[in-house]
């Protein structure tokens, strides 16, 4: 959707330039023929005695560029946005967190997030698959959804880890991870087994197993997204429709559970690559009684945040969140549409380009999750600490401002320590 919407505006651009004359074409051609032809030396130098490597590296160079310029600042953006709310959601004393979209709507930064997933996967897969091949491109996502393995894996190590020096300090706090704690050290063997197995997901590491299998079927998603949407979209619904059926048949350790039923919220997930893949916001808003779209969503994110501004104030029940509700996703969809309308008239655009550290977060999105899952549990703790689980505006403006600052500093260092690793790379390969 984002990915059609800039291109049309571009080719709009594009078509409207002026075009030089034809005698303005003579002139610089006549300009050109008096320059002097270059002289090719007789014998090459040692600097040009080998050409291959040079010319390899300029052309890497000049992809990267033409890579860095075909990014959607938009897609960055939105994917730094939520992360940014994530990590502000998830401190308990967050000021911001009153501001955030769970606070007048039924759904929360999660859709956004998997939605967001679905449409840069989408993105990326056909990346790929033009610049290289199809089998390239499957195999990417593969060793992909094995990165998200390990990436859960490193989360829930890191909060255990964290949990443990919390308490070693005498912090307590509801959302450290003292259960899963205290079961490690009573059974270590089993613990450990049950989070390689997906049994036992740590808090805040959740999402990454669903995501993991997402990123498994890709290969099988996409080309039914390019050339049969209706089949997988009517695929997802079923399976969406009995996943609470199935949420039991998943693996769980006792007293522990699945935050995200993966049947549930593979919907999400689909609707976001199909988004990316088909023009479905162009031809809806195109027709004409398209404007009926923008007034009925407008109309669902009224009622969603009349009512939960003042209806239900209080945190609505869980297994809504788990099994994706239709009232969840009916909400997000119209949240979508209007964010679509921003996108196409260039609001999104502007907003990206005034606030470019949201974007540099955005495209650091695994790195700064996993980083935000640590910032989130620490500053929930002291914060919880320090003002005894009550509110107090000062110190919930410092603690998201600290958090905040930690997660762009994260995503700021990770560039040069990037750079670093690639000279090492180069420099370890052969002369």
């Amino acid at each position: 959707m984002l990915q059609n919407l800039i291109e049309t505006a571009t080719n709009q651009r594009r078509a409207t330039a002026p075009k030089p004359s034809h005698a303005h074409r003579r002139d610089r051609d006549q300009r050109n023929s008096h320059k002097a032809t270059p002289q090719i030396p007789a014998s090459p130098s040692p600097r040009c005695a080998s050409p291959a490597p040079r010319l390899a590296e300029a052309l890497s160079s000049k992809k990267r560029m033409q890579a860095s310029k075909n990014r959607l600042i938009e897609l960055d953006f939105f994917r730094g946005l939520v992360l940014v709310f994530i990590v502000v959601d998830h401190i308990g004393g967050s000021i911001l967190s009153r501001a955030t979209l769970h606070a007048y709507a039924l759904c929360d930064a999660a859709e956004v997030f998997v939605f967001l997933g679905g449409f840069a996967t989408a993105t990326a897969y056909a990346s790929l698959a033009k610049r290289h091949t199809e089998a390239d491109a499957r195999n990417r996502f593969f060793k992909r959804s094995l990165e998200l393995y390990r990436a859960f894996l490193i989360t829930a190590v890191l909060m255990l880890l964290v949990s443990a020096v919390m308490s070693a300090f005498s912090i307590d706090a509801p959302n450290m991870a003292t259960t899963d704690l205290d079961d490690m050290m009573d059974t270590p063997t089993a613990v450990l087994r049950d989070i390689l197995l997906f049994r036992r997901q740590p808090y805040l590491a959740s999402v990454l197993p669903m995501y993991a299998f997402f990123a498994f079927a890709v290969p099988a998603i996409l080309p039914l997204a390019r050339s049969k949407p209706w089949l997988l979209l009517a695929g997802s619904l079923a399976v969406w429709s009995i996943a609470p059926s199935l949420l039991p048949h998943l693996p769980v350790a006792e007293d522990a559970q699945w935050d995200f039923n993966p049947f549930a919220w593979q919907l999400m997930f689909v609707l976001g690559v199909i988004a990316q893949t088909q023009p479905v916001y162009q031809r809806a808003s195109a027709h004409r009684h398209g404007w009926l779209l923008t007034v009925l969503a407008c109309g669902i994110v009224a009622a969603a945040a009349w009512f939960k501004l003042f209806v239900e104030v209080g945190p609505l029940d869980s297994s809504l969140k788990q099994n994706l509700s239709w009232l969840r996703a009916v909400n997000f969809l119209a949240i979508a549409w209007l964010v679509a309308n921003m996108v196409r008239i260039g609001w999104a655009r502007a907003l990206a380009q005034r606030l470019p550290w949201v974007g540099l977060v955005g495209r650091k999105g695994l790195l700064c999750f996993v980083a935000g899952t640590v910032i989130s549990l620490v500053v929930d703790s002291l914060l919880y600490t320090a003002t005894d689980g009550y509110l107090n505006i000062p110190l919930g403006l410092v603690a998201d401002a600290a958090a905040i600052g930690s997660l762009f500093a994260v995503a700021k260092v990770s560039v040069p320590i990037s750079r670093v690793l690639t000279l090492r790379l180069r420099g370890s390969g052969p002369a």
